[in-house]
């Protein structure tokens, strides 16, 4: 140190934070500090719901919070190597840090400090952000217009309380990155309104069944036959009730402990079996393949219109799980005659409405450009139907008119959603065969093998009828009934699906 400089204080510049880069920053910073605080707190301690306030406290204001602090850092790195530049021999290269130096130790522990808390609110923030994005709220509510359809159907499902992520995410880190990933041009698409009306399906790159569906339903533990009731109501003036009990052979099993049989035997408990589907829904089916488990093979096609070998080659085999008959195990629209089927079941509609069946089933099967005028439709419809025909039960039964409309209404609320284009006609559902061709899209009697093989198409094979009949009529038998159809089509029915007349709507 020279006489001259000796005994004189060293020079003190200007924090390097004084200039209006760092400024904004600090201000951004402290603001967004006490917005992200206030609204994790709110988060924390508030009594209703809102699908926003999770994006807002965890995703968007931690954006304002960390730009800020950038900024800080970036200003104070400009101003520094502005200074330098303009007095090169009085600032060293680097920082010179002196922890001796109280002026330095203060800001030291200032820093580390804010740091601590920092990262502890970044831990909580980024868990509560897992939680958050990981939640039914943020699949269901988020995006709202779009993922009405899907949540209003979630909702009403058997897999209501199963969350989201768990059929379409599953456990394990791997899927979860993959799926931000895809769900990072999914926010794209919404944001630019580039995404389809439909939502179509089934969706690519879905987590295999084995590994979401099997962690609760798995086919080993399934044994032996589940009884169901279908109760109809037919399109006549007294809603005449038709009743069909089966015996569903769901089958199943272990192969270390019996026999392997009923409709699971496809699920690979002791076969695979691969198809090839030439539409993108899955619905029609000209190639399967079966392996046993001794490893022989069997394949069989379209008798009359065989793949050739080189679609073959080209074609990329599926291998058959859960999905492909349980393809609407949670988002499910269910067809006009299903629901007014049930609606009359539970009571909810009265049956002693003449011709109630009918009328409901037509008005909701219309075309409507919105859902206000199809509320609108349905309830002038039914109305105008009973005043013009039956106006003294109009007058004295008014009460069960009324509930009629508004239980039809809800049907078409949970089930029909003209702004996505989604109705019962757009998602097939393979479970069964009665409004799509579901089984019978390989058990159709025309897939066979080099051999001369077919696959069964016979009904006995998955179900066996106990009780069929009209009400006080019914038919009973454990051996099993022969299925007659509620309207005589002349022996038609057992030359054709029966999605080749029911549809959903009233068949023709």
């Amino acid at each position: 140190m020279s006489d001259q400089t000796k005994g004189k204080p060293a020079a003190r510049f200007p924090s390097l934070f004084r200039n209006w880069v760092s400024l904004a920053g600090i201000i951004l910073a402290a603001s967004s500090f006490f917005t992200v605080a206030f609204l994790i707190a709110l988060d924390f301690f508030r009594s209703f719901t809102n699908p926003y306030m999770g994006i807002l406290t965890y995703i968007v204001a931690p954006v304002f919070l960390i730009a800020g602090l950038c900024m800080i850092a970036f200003g104070a790195l400009w101003e520094r190597h502005r200074r330098r530049k303009r007095a090169p021999g009085d600032i060293p290269a680097f920082p010179r840090i002196d922890l001796n130096v109280p002026r330095q130790q203060h800001a030291f522990i200032a820093v580390a400090v804010v740091t601590v808390v920092f990262l502890l609110l970044s831990a909580v923030g980024s868990y509560r952000t897992y939680q958050f994005t990981e939640s039914v709220t943020f699949c269901g509510k988020t995006c709202h217009s779009i993922m009405t359809p899907e949540y209003t159907a979630y909702q009403q499902s058997p897999h209501a309380r199963v969350e989201c992520v768990q059929c379409h995410i599953g456990p394990g880190a791997s899927w979860f990155v993959k799926s931000k990933l895809s769900g990072a041009y999914q926010v794209y698409a919404t944001l630019m309104d580039k995404y389809p009306r439909p939502i179509p399906t089934p969706i690519e790159n879905l987590r295999p069944a084995r590994e979401t569906c099997e962690r609760c339903h798995w086919p080993q533990k399934f044994f032996g036959e589940v009884k169901r009731d279908f109760i109809h109501y037919l399109p006549d003036e007294q809603n005449s009730p038709w009743t069909i009990l089966m015996l569903v052979k769901i089958g199943g099993g272990n192969p270390r402990f019996g026999q392997i049989g009923g409709i699971h035997w496809h699920m690979a408990i002791a076969n695979k079996i691969e198809y090839i589907a030439s539409d993108n829904e899955r619905q029609i089916i000209p190639w399967v393949r079966l392996t046993d488990r001794n490893g022989k093979v069997t394949v069989y096609q379209f008798a009359d219109n065989p793949l050739k070998p080189e679609q073959i080659a080209a074609a990329q085999p599926r291998v058959m799980d859960c999905m492909d008959c349980h393809n609407r195990p949670t988002h499910i629209y269910h067809s006009p005659v299903d629901s007014v089927d049930t609606a009359l079941l539970s009571g909810r509609i009265d049956h002693n409405l003449p011709y109630i069946k009918k009328e409901a089933v037509q008005t909701l099967a219309k075309t409507y450009p919105n859902t206000e005028q199809a509320l609108s439709g349905i309830s002038k419809t039914l109305t105008q139907f009973y005043q013009t025909n039956y106006p003294d039960l109009a007058k004295t039964n008014s009460q069960s008119v009324v509930a009629a409309v508004t239980e039809v209404q809800n049907i078409y609320r949970h089930n029909f959603f003209p702004s996505m284009k989604v109705n019962w006609r757009v998602y097939p559902d393979n479970l069964g065969h009665m409004n799509f061709p579901g089984c019978f899209r390989c058990h159709d009697g025309a897939h066979t093998s080099a051999g001369g093989k077919t696959i069964v198409n016979d009904c006995d094979a998955c179900h066996t009828i106990i009780v069929q009949g009209p009400e006080g009529k019914q038919k009973t038998s454990l051996a099993g009934l022969e299925f007659k159809h509620p309207v005589d089509t002349s022996g038609l029915w057992e030359e054709m699906m029966c999605s080749d007349c029911h549809d959903g709507s009233l068949a023709e």
